[in-house]
C-alpha cells in the first residue's frame, strides 16, 4: 500500500514539474517528457502491471489537462509502460545503459505516434522537419533529464524494496 501511495505522489510531482518548472525551462519550445521517463523507468523496475498503471494514470493526467481526446495519452503511455515492463528480467540497478536506451526508444515511439495522429492524419507530411526540429530535440532533452531523475527513482525503488523485504521477513 505504501508503494502505491508513493508512486501516486511521484506521478503527481512529475506532472506538476512538467507543467510548471519544465514549461519555463524550454529550449526552442522543447521540454522533457517526465511522464515518459516515469512510465518507462517504473515499468522496467517493477514490471508490466506497474508500468501499465503508471502509464495509464500519467496519461489520464495529460489527457485531462492538455489533451484533445480523453484516453489518447493514457493509451499511448499504458502501452509504453507495458512494453518497458517486458524488460524487467534484464533490469540491473547498476546498469544505466538499458534504462537510457528504453527511455529513448519510448520517447521516439511517443513522438512518432504523436506525429502520425496529430500531423500526418491531418495532411501534414513534413516528417523530416518534425523529426529534426521536434522529436530529436525532445528526445535529447528527455535523456539529459533522465540521467538525474532516474537516479532519484532508482534510490526510491531500492528503499521501498528494502522496506518490503524487512516487513516480509517479520511475517516469515
Amino acid at each position: 500500500m505504501k508503494r502505491k501511495v508513493i508512486t501516486f505522489c511521484i506521478i503527481i510531482i512529475c506532472f506538476l514539474l512538467q507543467s510548471t518548472v519544465f514549461a519555463e525551462l524550454t529550449f526552442a519550445s522543447i521540454r522533457p517528457n517526465l511522464m515518459i521517463i516515469l512510465t518507462s523507468a517504473l515499468g522496467f523496475m517493477r514490471g508490466k502491471k506497474t508500468g501499465m498503471a503508471v502509464g495509464f494514470f500519467s496519461g489520464i493526467l495529460m489527457d485531462v489537462f492538455w489533451g484533445e481526446t480523453l484516453g489518447f495519452y493514457a493509451l499511448i503511455l499504458t502501452v509504453i509502460g507495458y512494453l518497458n515492463g517486458s524488460f524487467k528480467r534484464l533490469f540491473y540497478d547498476e546498469d544505466i545503459k538499458l534504462p537510457l536506451v528504453l527511455i529513448a526508444g519510448s520517447e521516439l515511439v511517443y513522438g512518432l505516434v504523436i506525429y502520425i495522429c496529430f500531423f500526418m492524419m491531418q495532411g501534414d507530411f513534413h516528417f523530416f522537419y518534425y523529426l529534426i526540429h521536434l522529436i530529436m530535440p525532445e528526445l535529447v532533452y528527455t535523456i539529459l533529464v533522465t540521467i538525474v531523475l532516474y537516479q532519484i527513482l532508482l534510490y526510491m525503488n531500492r528503499k521501498l524494496e528494502a522496506e518490503e523485504q524487512r516487513s516480509a521477513s517479520k511475517f516469515v
